[in-house]
């Protein structure tokens, strides 16, 4: 069966991938994997306090540093089991079936490759561990997903809002083409009204390349209306996020305009910072 990955850190977002996680599940009628991965470093000391006592030092000394770290280990993965069981109660609590809790060490992406075959999508929280102290960083492992993954990407904002209004970012390129022929297949786009967006000096260009992408939406019943903009994509994409309530921006992950600047590269980092709302990365 389908599955959707959530990525969980523990961070302030980890609440949010729940919920988020969880509509998307019941939409998709979806198994979640719920996963936390320890990484390889995690639980041992920043320095190798007892590499630099080996020379004469006491072999009580280094027994004790070896203890803490094993106890620091053990603590990390306590920790993750906590975190992986405080995500099942949120799923649960929104009505999800199904959901199997996952522990890994090592590397995320190693991680995701193992059980890639049959997820549909990954959730994950736009920052990471240190979102309350850093909150102009994005999550380090962001990037890294989004460059590899096979599947859709979820990036969740803070708070969990329902989702009823869809900013589609469109410039008619092959990954934006993929992006609306999968929202025409999806039931995540059933019931939900969804504005396709694309901006550029021609107005009028413009809206006549937004409207075939509209009419592939409603071509499977999916509510869309087009629109054209100029001046610079993410201008305009922040512009309306903020003014007009959307509570979902969608967009291809690379295309051949300058809405693909914005997925990789420095506006990627200026864009899902920029907007309050979810994400959702097609490749």
């Amino acid at each position: 069966m389908d599955k959707i990955l959530a990525l969980l850190d523990g961070s302030a977002y980890s609440e949010s991938v729940c919920h988020h996680t969880a509509w998307i599940a019941k939409k998709l009628n979806a198994d979640v994997e719920a996963m936390h991965v320890l990484g390889r470093r995690e639980g041992a000391a920043s320095t190798d306090l007892s590499g630099a006592l080996r020379l004469g030092a006491r072999s009580a000394l280094l027994e004790k540093l070896s203890a803490l770290d094993e106890e620091r280990a053990k603590l990390a993965q306590a920790r993750g089991h906590a975190i992986l069981e405080d995500a099942k109660a949120i799923l649960d609590q929104d009505g999800v079936p199904n959901v199997n809790l996952r522990l890994r060490k090592g590397d995320l992406l190693d991680a995701i490759r193992e059980i890639a075959s049959d997820t549909r999508a990954i959730t994950i929280g736009k920052r990471g561990e240190g979102a309350d102290f850093a909150s102009g960083h994005l999550g380090s492992n962001l990037e890294r997903i989004v460059r590899t993954s096979t599947v859709p990407v979820f990036v969740a904002s803070r708070e969990f809002r329902p989702i009823s209004r869809v900013l589609v970012a469109y410039d008619g390129s092959a990954s934006s083409k993929v992006a609306i022929q999968r929202m025409a297949d999806s039931p995540v786009f059933e019931h939900l009204d969804l504005c396709v967006l694309c901006a550029g000096p021609d107005k009028g260009r413009a809206m006549a390349t937004a409207e075939t992408a509209v009419a592939k939406l409603r071509a499977a019943n999916v509510t869309a209306s087009p629109r054209a903009e100029t001046g610079e994509p993410e201008e305009v994409l922040a512009r309306l996020v903020a003014d007009e309530d959307f509570n979902l921006l969608v967009m291809g992950a690379y295309g051949h305009g300058r809405i693909r600047n914005l997925i990789i590269g420095s506006t990627t980092t200026s864009m899902i910072q920029t907007v309050k709302i979810p994400v959702l990365l097609y490749r």
